[in-house]
């Protein structure tokens, strides 16, 4: 069974970086957004497991509070 790797694993994070960037350049805030929720979905798809996708929705959720709970 896959398991989530939070490791390192992007062979050139930095070229990674810079096409993440450039997907974002001259876009406005929603469609900025859009195109995140495309790539997520597109990755998810990816991946296809359900059990990784779930271990990384709560790695992703992890430290961050909701609006109004922060103390």
């Amino acid at each position: 069974m896959p398991v989530l790797c939070t490791e390192p694993n992007i062979a050139a994070p930095d070229d990674f970086y810079e096409l993440l960037i450039a997907l974002h350049r001259d876009l406005t805030h929603a469609q900025s957004e859009l195109v995140n929720a495309k790539l997520v979905l597109l990755l998810a798809n990816h991946i296809g497991d359900t059990a990784v996708l779930r271990a990384a929705l709560a790695a992703a959720r992890q430290d961050v509070a909701a609006p109004g709970a922060e103390a």
